[in-house]
C-alpha cells in the first residue's frame, strides 16, 4: 500500500470523483478529502507511480492538482492550530477532546487559540474532520499548522 498526498484540490472535488480518478491506475483502498487537500491509499507502488506520473498537475475543475507520495515523517503534519477557544477551556479539557482521536503529545492554550500536537498524522486528519466547526465551549476551528503558515506567507 502506498499513501499519496493530493494538494490544491478545488472546493468542488468530491471523494467519489477523486477515487474514480485514481482507480484508473490501481485499486484504491482509502480516499480522504480534507478541505483543499487529501490522501489516497493505493494498492501498490507501480499503481502509485502511474497515478503520480499521470495526475500530477492534472486539471480538475479548472485547477491543477498536485499528486505526490505522502511524506509520513513530516514534523508539521501532526501539529494543529485550534482557533476560537473559550476563555474557560482548560488544557486538560482540550487534550481530552483531542485524545478521542488518538494520542496527544502536547496541548497548549494561548489566549483564544491553542496548539495541539498529535502523535500520528492520520489521527490529526481525523481530529480536523471530526472537530473543525464543532461546538466545544464555542465553535472550534481546527487546521494543520502548515495551513496557517501558508496563509501568512501568501499575505506577504
Amino acid at each position: 500500500m502506498v499513501k499519496l498526498f493530493i494538494g490544491n484540490l478545488p472546493r468542488e472535488a468530491t471523494e467519489q470523483e477523486i477515487r474514480s480518478l485514481f482507480e484508473q491506475y490501481g485499486k484504491v483502498l482509502e480516499c480522504d478529502i480534507i478541505k483543499n487537500y487529501g490522501f489516497v491509499h493505493i494498492e501498490d507502488k507501480t499503481a502509485a507511480e502511474d497515478a503520480i506520473r499521470n495526475l500530477h498537475h492534472y486539471k480538475l475543475h479548472g485547477v491543477n492538482i498536485n499528486v505526490e507520495a505522502s511524506k509520513n515523517k513530516s514534523k508539521t503534519s501532526t501539529k494543529l492550530h485550534v482557533g476560537n477557544i473559550s476563555p474557560t477551556c482548560t488544557n486538560k479539557e482540550l487534550r481530552a477532546k483531542f485524545e478521542e482521536y488518538g494520542p496527544v503529545i502536547e496541548c497548549d492554550i494561548v489566549k483564544d487559540y491553542a496548539f495541539v500536537h498529535m502523535e500520528r498524522a492520520e489521527d490529526a486528519v481525523e481530529a480536523i474532520r471530526g472537530l473543525d466547526n464543532t461546538e466545544f465551549q464555542g465553535t472550534m476551528h481546527v487546521f494543520f499548522i502548515t495551513q496557517i503558515l501558508a496563509r501568512r506567507n501568501a499575505n506577504h
